[in-house]
């Protein structure tokens, strides 16, 4: 991970979205840093809450907050005299290029990257952000990094420390418009309920020198896809029965794997009896042979013996063998995998202590 030690500017919260003023030190107000591309919308899916609620469940003992990246799309339009309407809502339209733009950010995805932060320092994974994000681009070239998200650090519930500014200013460098979206989700439950709320910064400087960051928060909206509303419902439903809540748990663990196996090859032999059986009835005269369902019975199994290639004993031999040793391959892969990722969990909770 790299480290950043350098606080350019602290992190400041305002409650209101637009039009916040700060004091110069001739004690006269000045307006802070204008926003040209004003984010008026952002809407959040659930697998994006769902991954953050599990990175911050999986963290280590006595940590603080967990970051990640968000990914989604942005749809800007340019502003040319916003109106309400009879909702309240502000609408856009289109106009000549030059003006401000307004833009709904949809996050769509997000991953974790390890940090730690000590004091006003911070290190970062930037090179495990990178890596995450050309894998998750080889699997959807729509979606880049429209910010990162972050859980409270605090028993209070505090969404915004100083050291955002600096992982901010990290994500100012990832996003194409340089214009990242904060999501800070509060997992200390204080009001028995999920706080997530969404923030835009804009800097403020005195006499061209930066004094801090200001984090507008925006409009945030939950939105969930015709899949996910599917599943959704599904983890939301409740049709266990009272005999199957009381059933005892069967361990998985200690089964036998070569049982699904053995069951299956005992369901085909008793198939293959009962073909064998009916064939025998049939040339025993017990089921007569020029009946309707006898003759497409026949058909059926023809054209199911036609299908099985004629394969020599010793060729199907080394076939099966073959197909075994890629099983076999793909098995340790697998493991081997795992092994990484437990020896990956344990670095990351030793950088993060």
């Amino acid at each position: 991970m790299s480290s950043n030690s350098t606080l350019s500017a602290p992190a400041l919260l305002l409650a209101e979205e637009e039009g916040s003023s700060s004091l110069n030190t001739n004690g006269e107000s000045s307006s802070s840093s204008s926003i040209t591309n004003v984010v008026s919308q952002v809407i959040v899916h659930p697998l994006v809450l769902m991954s953050i609620l599990d990175h911050h469940s999986r963290r280590a003992e006595d940590s603080g907050r967990v970051v990640g990246t968000l990914l989604g799309m942005k749809h800007t339009t340019t502003i040319s005299g916003s109106s309400n309407d009879s909702n309240g809502e502000t609408s856009t339209s289109t106009s000549t290029s030059g003006q401000p733009t307004s833009t709904i950010v949809e996050i769509t995805n997000s991953f974790a990257v390890p940090h730690a932060e000590r004091g006003e320092e911070v290190a970062f994974g930037t090179n495990y952000n990178k890596e995450m994000l050309n894998l998750h681009l080889l699997a959807n070239k729509k979606e880049s990094v429209v910010g990162w998200y972050a859980t409270t650090s605090a028993a209070d519930g505090t969404v915004i420390v100083d050291t955002s500014s600096l992982v901010h200013e990290f994500y100012a460098g990832e996003c194409d418009d340089g214009n990242p979206i904060h999501l800070a989700v509060d997992t200390t439950l204080i009001q028995d309920s999920l706080s997530i709320r969404a923030f835009q910064s804009a800097p403020v400087q005195v006499q061209g020198e930066p004094l801090a960051n200001l984090f507008h928060e925006v409009r945030l909206h939950l939105q969930s896809s015709d899949a996910e509303a599917i599943c959704l419902a599904q983890m939301a439903k409740t049709n266990t029965t009272t005999a199957e809540a009381e059933a005892p748990m069967v361990d998985v663990t200690k089964t036998d794997p070569k049982v699904g196996l053995v069951v299956s090859m005992e369901k085909l032999l008793q198939v293959l009896e009962q073909a064998s059986a009916y064939v025998d009835s049939v040339l025993d005269g017990k089921i007569p042979m020029d009946a309707p369902q006898t003759i497409q019975t026949g058909r059926h199994m023809a054209d199911a013996l036609a299908t099985v290639p004629r394969i020599r004993p010793h060729v199907f031999d080394k076939l099966f063998n073959d197909s075994l040793q890629d099983l076999l391959m793909v098995t340790y892969l697998s493991n081997i995998t795992k092994t990484q990722l437990v020896i990956a969990e344990k670095l990351n909770e030793t950088l993060t202590v």
